[in-house]
């Protein structure tokens, strides 16, 4: 700015200022707006709370990864973009202990939240878009709070042979119902609807099938019916329940993501995996 000579030292003091302040707000207006939190919990009318990035956009969860590594690579990466942040910083309603990172077999990060990584999907073009959910039954968006998850993984049965989703032995990918943190949930053939017929009322054989115990039901994957899950109680003690099953954990699985060694035990359909085609208990 040139400032006229002679001009009394007051004014020029004050040209200066006013230059210095015009300068400051220029600049202001023209630095990009503060982000939010890395991952942040956005409501949406349809899903609740949705898990996005810093500028909302909607992250995924991808049911082929109930094991914990990433089953999208090639075309799929194109489509399904990776979500990594190196620093999180998390909404409210986030916990830090259950996010993490892994290294993929590109050599790439990936964020992963209770062990499932995260994904954009490339449809989604602005902010609260959630155009993957449901696609192909295996992208689901990422929430905080599922009660139960799909994972998408070949049957090996605790007697090391891999079976199909008819329980004949075989390889075939076959979709089945999870827990949120991806451990496979089974439900027992002897069993009658909403009726727990194994576990002994002392517990006892509770660390050979375990209950899966919830509070209550909250969230499921979309293509799934969220009436056909309850809760009973079994000696106290509150019990999952689809399509009238009962159901359990396998203890042998060893709280490994994806273990799927019961569908063999002692024999192939004693103990079932359970998915949208599990035909409702009998009474």
């Amino acid at each position: 700015m040139k400032i006229k000579k002679n001009l009394p030292l007051a004014i020029v003091g004050i040209a200066v200022m006013f230059a210095s302040w015009s300068c400051s707000k220029k600049d202001n207006n023209t630095n990009p707006p503060p982000q939010g939190n890395a991952v942040k919990l956005a409501a949406n009318g349809k899903f609740g709370n949705i898990m996005t990035d810093s500028k909302g956009k909607t992250l995924y969860f991808f049911a082929i990864d109930a094991s914990g590594n990433s089953g999208c690579s090639g075309d799929c990466s194109v489509a399904w973009p990776t979500f990594y942040q190196e620093t999180l910083t998390l909404d409210d309603g986030l916990d830090p202990k259950d996010f993490g990172t892994i290294t993929r077999t590109d050599g790439a990060k990936q964020t992963t939240y209770k062990g499932w990584p995260l994904y954009y999907f490339k449809n989604d073009t602005k902010a609260g878009d959630t155009n993957g959910d449901g696609v192909e039954s295996v992208w689901f968006v990422a929430k905080p709070d599922y009660t139960v998850m799909l994972a998408n993984n070949q049957l090996t049965g605790n007697d090391g042979v891999k079976y199909t989703s008819q329980l004949k032995p075989g390889q075939e990918l076959t979709q089945y119902i999870v827990d949120d943190r991806g451990q496979t949930l089974y439900s027992f053939s002897h069993d009658k609807s909403k009726t727990n017929k194994f576990t002994a009322p002392d517990f006892s054989n509770n660390k050979v099938w375990p209950i899966d115990t919830v509070a209550s039901v909250q969230n499921i994957p979309s293509i799934l019916d969220k009436a056909e899950f309850q809760t009973i109680t079994v000696f106290g003690k509150t019990q999952l329940v689809y399509k009238g099953w009962p159901l359990y954990y396998f203890g042998a699985d060893g709280n490994v993501r994806g273990s799927n060694k019961g569908v063999s035990v002692p024999t192939p359909g004693t103990w079932p995996y359970v998915n949208k085609t599990t035909t409702v208990a009998p009474n």
